[in-house]
């Protein structure tokens, strides 16, 4: 059904339709394990990445320009506009990062396990404060629990001592000298595997976990 109004001279027509409700329905794929990071932002088990969009050449760019437009605020009112405007550029490359948990959903894995971040404990680190703010971890989570519920998708968080990092996928050991600088993960069983997609594998396969 539709309604026809009028408005300062202008027409407007209201609609009323019925559309399908597109939320995931019987999640039968393989769950998946999303391994959060510094260096890039998401590694999913499935082989996906999502880049650290605050290291872009793109963002560090505009970040540099609107301190400079900010410096020069008080003395020209075309600054402001200008300043406004980076402003508005930056919110767009952030919001592409913003829809990750939106795709992740729409692989309609049957389960997504997470780890329980200690964020406030990262944030009093002086060296990664920043980057972990600017990452916004704990609005991701909320963000992404918000999408499970919605989709009927188990989201799964384990233990922020769980060695993700840590254990080898292939055989169960634990490389207790595992340094935050090896970014490929060596097991002495042969085992090869980028660091950050060892620890979402291992996330993936978490048996000892909480229900969001």
């Amino acid at each position: 059904s539709g309604t026809v109004s009028m408005k300062a001279g202008r027409y407007y027509v209201s609609a009323l339709v019925e559309v399908p409700n597109v939320n995931v329905r019987n999640n039968t794929n393989d769950g998946v394990g999303i391994d959060l990071g510094l260096k890039d932002l998401a590694i999913v088990s499935n082989g996906k990445i999502y880049k650290n969009i605050n290291k872009s050449a793109r963002l560090k760019k505009l970040e540099k320009r609107l301190r400079r437009e900010q410096r020069c605020l008080s003395r020209k009112y075309d600054n402001r506009k200008k300043g406004e405007s980076t402003q508005k550029n930056i919110q767009k490359q952030r919001l592409k990062v913003q829809k990750l948990h939106h795709e992740i959903v729409k692989t309609k894995p049957s389960y997504i396990t997470i780890e329980d971040l200690n964020v406030s404990g990262m944030v009093k680190n002086r060296h990664l404060s920043k980057a972990v703010a600017s990452q916004k971890f704990y609005e991701f989570k909320i963000k992404l629990k918000a999408k499970c519920e919605d989709n009927g998708i188990e989201l799964r968080v384990v233990d922020r001592f769980y060695p993700s990092s840590k254990l080898c996928h292939c055989c169960g050991r634990i490389k207790k000298d595992l340094k935050l600088s090896d970014r490929i993960y060596k097991c002495e069983c042969g085992y090869i595997e980028d660091r950050d997609y060892n620890a979402a594998l291992n996330l993936r396969d978490a048996v000892t976990y909480e229900v969001a």
